[in-house]
Parts: C-alpha cells; structure tokens; sequence
C-alpha cells in the first residue's frame, strides 16, 4: 500500500461533520463552560475521577477519531464495531443510537479502549455507558438488515457527502454487514485498511490542499496586517518628529542638489547634432550587420553548392563503374581500330594508284602527243635533202599518233556545236578522255576497291565504326564528370581515334572531280560539329579545347590527302580540277583561319605544294614554239594551228593559276602567273605574232584574267611592275595599228591600259596620236 503524504490537522469547529457523517461534539479550545455542559454524550466525570482523567479521556477519543480521517467511510464504518467487538463490549450495543448517544457511545468505546490497555483501568466507564444504551429486539434488527439489503441493490457505494449525517440506517447496515460476513474470525479480521477507490483518494486529497490551502492564506493575511500594524507605527513616528528635525533633513537635500552647479548650455543644434551623430553611428552598425548577412547568405549557398557537389560525387560506385566500362570501351576500340587501318591502309593506297595511274596516262600522252607533233613540224620545216626513208620512218610512228589526236579534236568540236559553244579556241582544251577500253578498265578496278572499301567494317558493331556513336559516349563523359573529362585531355585524344574511320570515308572522295561531295555533307564532318556546339554550350567557355577538334581533324586528315592530291593527280592544266580544288581548299582554310600554329603549318604545306605543282606544270607542260613568219602568216597551216594550240593552252594555265588569287599572296601568283608565264612565254609570241585583231583578242583575254583586286586603289596612275612588258607591247601593238588606221583595235588596247591602271601611258600615246574621243574612256575609269 502506498505511502500517505504527513497531514497537519487542525481542531474542528463543533458543526463539522467526520467522514462517517457523525457530529462532532467536541468543543473549540476555547470555548465556554457552558457549551461542554450542553454536550449530552460529555456530562462530566463519574464519581471518583478528577479533571486529569477527564481531559485525558477527551484527548484520546478526539485522537482516534482524527487517525480515521484518511479511511473511506465505508471502511470507517466497518473497523469500528470489529475494533470495538475485541473488548468486553457486546456487539449489539452499536444499533439504534442517536446523534448525541453516538457520540457518547464513540467517546465510551474510545475511554474503554485506552483503559483496556492500560492494566490498571477499571470497569466503572463500562458500566456508566451500558446503562445508556438502549438495545434493540429482533424484528428491528431483521428490518433494518432489508432497508441495507435494498439500498445496496440500488447503489452499489457510500456517498462521499461530508454533510450527510449519520442516521441508523447506516448502523444498521454495519450491522448487516456484520451479520452477513462468515463467522469465522480469522477470515473476517482485517489487518491492513481497504484500498480506497479513486473517488475517495480524490476527495481526500482535494480536503488536504484545502486545509493547507486555508493555513497559507491565513498566515499570509496574519503577515499583511503585522506589516500594515508596522507601517502605521512608523507614520505616526514620522508625524510626531521634530520640526528642526525636518528643516535639518530638508536643508541637506538642498546642499545635495545644489542650484549653483552650472551646467553646459543645451541648445537645439547640439541636441540636433547629437542624435545626427547618434543615427550615423546606427546606420553604419546597420550597414555592418547588412555586410555580415549578405556573407552569411553566401557562405550559405556556398555550402549549400557544396553539399550539392558532394552528394552528386559521392556516388562512387556510378562513377566507378563508368569509368570502368569507358576503359573497356576505349580498349576494345582501339583494338579494333589497329586491326582494320591495315586494310583502310590497302584500299586508300589502291585508290590512289588507280587515281595516279589515270593521272600519268593523260599526262604522257598530252607529252608523248606534244613531243611527235613537234617533230613532225620541224621535219616539214626542214630543207628536201633529209632522207626519204628516215623521214618515212617517222611519218609512220608520227602519223598515227596525230591521227589519234585529231580524231579527239574531231569529237570535241562536235560535241561542242552540238552544245552551242562556238566561241571555243582550240588549245582550251584538256584532253582527257580515254578510249572504252580504258574506260571500262578504270571502272572496273575502281569498283573492286569500293566493293572491298565496304567490306572493311562489316563484322564490326556500329559502335565501334560509327563516328556519331563514338563521339555520343565521350560527351556523356563530358557531360556526366567534365572535370575528368578535360583532365585527361580527350581533346587531343579524339582526332587520332577518328583518323581511321575518317580515312576510310574519304577513300571514294576525289576533290578534283566537279561533283564530289563536300566535306560539310560528309557524315563524319557533320558529328563533329554537334559534337562540339555540344561542349561549347555545356563548358559556356570560349576557350574550349573541344573546339579545336575539328580543325585537328582538318590538319592531321584531311589535308595530307588533299596534299596527295594536289602533287599527284591533279592536273593545272584542267580548269574543271583546278576549281573544284579551290572550292575544298577555300572551305578547308576558312576553318583553319582561327587555329594557330600547328594548324598554319598545315595551311603553309597544302599552299607550298600548291605552288610548287604549278611550277612544274609551267615547266613542263609550257612549249610555244617559235616559226617564221613565212610559215605561220597562213593560219590554216600545220605550223600556225600547233602554235595557236600552245599559246592558248599556256593562257589556260595562266588563267587558272590565277584563280587562286583569294588563296595564295599577291606575291606569289604575281612571280608565278606574271614573271614566269606571262613574261617569259605569251609575250614572246605575242611580240612575233603579226600585229592585227587577233593580237588584241590575245591580250583582252590575258587582261581578263588579271584579278581585279591588284587594281582597285584609285590613285594608282601607274601598273604593277610586273606588267610592264605587257604595257610596252600593248603601246607598240597600238603604234602599228594607229599606222594602218585601224581604229577599233586601237581603242581595244587603250582600254586593256586604262583597265590594268596604265593611266599615265595611255594619256600619253592618246597626246601623240591626237586621239582626243579617247578621253573620255580614260575619265569613265577615274
């Protein structure tokens, strides 16, 4: 059973109630004689006792029915008769009694208690309280049982109702109680109290705070007029106090806050300036504290871009085996890629000797024809002794190679009129067709190259072929761990990768054939270039290294093959080549214009090899041949026709050489087209031609082809140096046509001059020869 909190008691006032609902009639410490005399249970001592025992009687009893305070009534009600029932007092004495007889049978069996115990106390107290009590019958005891019996049925507790007074049914039904457990002592003798329900513990808890509740106020209010007792003494003191008591105090308030202390002026300016001071100094605290939270906001987003970045790579694993299997794939790709350059190696090789072999065919015969036609001139042109049977030999090896020729001429000139082209000079041509046994021959190992080109990647997953798919896996790699990414300078990686695949696209590409393909339609090209708007839109970095992919690619591919070309195949000769090989030389270079010096080595080898393939085309393929002037003034003579070939095919080179104005310097085509072609070789037959229409035509054409460019500054009054023997047979030409009043002609050649900048010198021969309607033309060009 739990332990009961101490309880502090006070006495009761004689109108409150126990916890059984009897009346307490014991009298307040103080209270009057007289109202111990009105008490019918306390009548005063029996005969023989003094006060002492008296009091001690009361002191007892009062100290029994104080220690059942905390018991619930129920319990209460029935300890007391089991309590009572071990004394010599019958049990029967405890029914039917009054209010005042109760309380006097309590205080009796409480004195009958004490005297019990005490071996010297006598039995008088026991008979006084028999002859007070009135014991009832038996049809008494029976009703009384039944009125309990019906009030348990109906309620099944005891009312905790303090005012509830003790009647005799709640004696009666003690007794029922009593009446209605076993007879057996032992199982009926309690020897620890009946728990309490929580009702009861409630209710007595809730008595308890009261009473000390009441014991705190009361000491409280006893404090609180002690004080205010205290405070009315000390007021009267205060008002009964001398009056030279007062003056002295107030005298010494006086000296303690003394008018004469001068103080500073306080005047609205300084308040002013004060409270300026002050906000200053509160803004630039505000202004700190502002400074403080704008970093602690980024430091708070720092770390929060850091949390970020390590919890996007603390995923180890992913990463691990990304790289893992970036690793394989790299292997397995380079693997591959070393086993198939051999045969891409094979079939480019086949390609380009079959492109070469083509190239050498038209090349040796264009000389092999130049060289017997000439000889066979020269032998017309030599004197009748020459052996007939020598000269026979030669006219038969001769004669059928220029029947040969002839019949090509013969198919060209008619396919040119069939087209419309009447304004063709003969010379212009290229000469390249071949025989149909040449034809089909070249078609045919041609189309076994391509048919093994195709074979090459056959066994090979698109993967490991496919440009677009090899680049997708290094820009998930660039997109997934960029750091990595760029550290391990994929960059310079990638153009080495793509030189095979790339080699293999370009093996059925002919730059020099006016319908191939461009390198910006070439799949290979296109990939690329995804691939690097991809990195610069995911970098936001102007100096990307993955732009330079391309230009890479450019340099370390594609230019060493168009180099290959250049010096092998093509043919300067052939305006058709020479323009489809600007157009990719022009494309290629715009890319190159933004790389730097790895790239320009490459630009400065394509452009050398450039130049020095023309060189030796004026060399080689360069022969006008010189006749007297009694052989060639029949222009429908084999003399006169070989040597208007030559010099038109030499201006076809001449031409073309300087179509690549926008690609190489100035300088260079001007020592190439100028100084070696045009000076060296048109001049001196222009110079030994018969002056005339013809010779005009000749030089309109040559002016034709000069770039406009080298002449567009309008103060030049003078021409390139280079073109001064052109400028001094033009005036010469135009002396001897003025002679013969050819009119036409000589105003042809005054234009040529005006056109190549000759200003000066046109002036000049128009003041000699008076020829003042020629102004005019000279103005329109000013």
């Amino acid at each position: 059973m739990a332990h009961r909190p101490k309880r502090t008691f006070r006495p009761r006032r004689a109108d409150s109630s126990d916890s059984d609902g009897a009346q307490e009639t014991f009298a307040e410490p103080g209270a009057t004689g007289e109202q111990a005399a009105r008490d019918p249970a306390v009548e005063g001592p029996p005969c023989g006792r003094g006060h002492a025992e008296v009091a001690e009687l009361r002191r007892r009893g009062r100290g029994r029915r104080r220690g059942r305070a905390w018991a619930s009534s129920r319990h209460a009600a029935r300890a007391a008769p089991r309590l009572d029932g071990s004394s010599d007092v019958p049990e029967s004495r405890m029914v039917d009694l009054s209010a005042e007889e109760e309380d006097g049978a309590h205080h009796s069996s409480e004195s009958k208690d004490d005297q019990s115990s005490s071996p010297n106390s006598s039995r008088t107290l026991e008979d006084e309280f028999s002859s007070v009590v009135n014991i009832p019958d038996t049809a008494f005891i029976q009703a009384t049982y039944r009125k309990c019996k019906l009030a348990r049925a109906q309620e099944n507790y005891i009312s905790l109702d303090v005012k509830h007074t003790f009647t005799n049914s709640g004696v009666k039904k003690n007794s029922e109680d009593s009446e209605s457990e076993p007879d057996d002592f032992k199982d009926i003798m309690p020897f620890t109290p009946k728990p309490q329900t929580l009702r009861q513990r409630m209710a007595e808890e809730t008595t308890t705070r009261n009473e000390e509740t009441s014991d705190d106020s009361q000491d409280e209010k006893n404090q609180d007029i002690w004080e205010q007792q205290q405070m009315r003494k000390a007021v009267k003191i205060t008002k009964g106090q001398d009056i030279d008591l007062s003056y002295s105090h107030e005298s010494q308030t006086v000296k303690k806050f003394d008018v004469s202390i001068s103080f500073p002026p306080v005047s609205l300016e300084i308040i002013k300036k004060k409270l300026n001071t002050r906000l200053t100094l509160l803004q630039d605290t505000h202004r700190s504290h502002l400074r403080e939270y704008e970093k602690y906001i980024q430091d708070i987003k720092s770390s929060k871009s850091t949390i970020q970045n390590l919890e996007n790579s603390s995923n180890q694993a992913l990463s691990f085996k990304f790289y893992k299997s970036m690793k394989i794939y790299v292997e397995n790709l380079i693997d591959c890629l070393n086993e198939k350059i051999i045969n891409i190696q094979e079939i480019e090789s086949a390609m380009h000797a079959l492109l070469l072999k083509q190239a050498m065919i038209f090349m040796k015969r264009r000389q092999d024809e130049l060289k017997h036609e000439s000889a066979y001139l020269q032998q017309l042109s030599c004197k009748p002794e020459t052996s007939i049977n020598k000269s026979l030999a030669i006219d038969e090896k001769t004669q059928s190679i220029l029947e040969e020729v002839e019949s090509r001429r013969a198919q060209r000139r008619q396919a040119r009129v069939l087209s419309g082209n009447c304004t063709h000079e003969e010379g212009t041509s290229s000469d390249d067709e071949l025989s149909s046994a040449d034809m089909i021959d070249f078609q045919k190992s041609q189309g076994d190259i391509l048919q093994d080109h195709k074979k090459i990647f056959e066994d090979v997953h698109s993967d490991f072929c496919n440009i677009q798919n090899i680049l997708l896996k290094f820009q998930q790699w660039r997109e997934k761990f960029p750091d990595s990414y760029y550290e391990a300078f994929i960059s310079l990686c990638i153009p080495k990768l793509l030189n095979p695949l790339i080699r293999f696209q370009l093996i059925d590409w002919n730059p020099l054939k006016f319908d191939s393909i461009g390198l910006k339609q070439m799949p290979w090209f296109t990939s690329v270039e995804e691939f690097i708007d991809c990195s610069m839109e995911d970098s936001k970095k102007e100096d990307s290294s993955d732009k330079k992919i391309l230009s890479t690619v450019i340099n370390k591919t594609v230019i060493p093959r168009l180099i290959g070309f250049v010096e092998f195949i093509w043919d300067p000769l052939s305006t058709t080549q020479t323009t489809s090989l600007i157009t990719q030389c022009r494309m290629i270079l715009e890319e190159q214009s933004t790389c730097e010096n790895e790239v320009n080595k490459g630009k400065q080898d394509l452009l050398k090899s450039i130049v020095s393939r023309m060189k030796k085309a004026i060399e080689d393929d360069v022969f006008i041949p010189l006749y007297p002037k009694s052989a060639v003034e029949n222009r429908t003579s084999p003399h006169a026709k070989f040597q208007e070939r030559q010099f038109w095919s030499g201006l076809k080179l001449f031409g073309n050489i300087l179509l690549w104005n926008e690609l190489l310097p100035e300088d260079t085509l001007q020592e190439l087209g100028l100084g070696k072609l045009l000076n060296r070789y048109l001049i001196i037959a222009l110079v030994n031609a018969i002056p005339g229409p013809d010779v005009v035509k000749k030089c309109s054409q040559i002016a034709a082809y000069l770039p406009e460019k080298w002449f567009q500054s309008s103060a030049m009054r003078t021409s390139i140096p280079q073109l001064e023997n052109f400028i001094q047979f033009l005036l010469q030409s135009a002396r001897k046509l003025s002679r013969n009043e050819i009119r036409d002609e000589v105003k042809e050649i005054i234009l040529i001059l005006v056109k190549i900048k000759a200003l000066n010198q046109a002036e000049s021969f128009i003041e000699e020869y008076h020829l003042d309607h020629l102004r005019s033309v000279i103005k329109e060009f000013e």
